[in-house]
């Protein structure tokens, strides 16, 4: 399974992050540890939402999606 998840700032409520990966347990796990260069100064990270998906490309694809300028508008509406 392919899985796109959110993540929630618990330091400053107002920043998330949006990855895709195939282990989410291990993935926020490296969040929180401050392996991620691009998360390791705004954590620790709870989880906000994540979408599962069969094909790794329609997950990529919507992954990429929610870091546009109208996914996050769609994300903060609807998930």
């Amino acid at each position: 399974m392919n899985i796109v998840y959110i993540l929630k700032s618990t330091k400053n409520s107002n920043r998330h992050y949006v990855g895709v990966c195939s282990d989410l347990k291990a993935r926020i796990a490296e969040h929180n540890s401050g392996e991620c260069k691009t998360t390791s100064n705004g954590g620790p990270w709870k989880l906000e939402t994540a979408i599962y998906f069969r094909d790794q490309a329609k997950a990529t694809v919507f992954e990429r999606y929610l870091k546009t300028g109208s996914g996050r508008a769609f994300s903060k509406k609807h998930l």
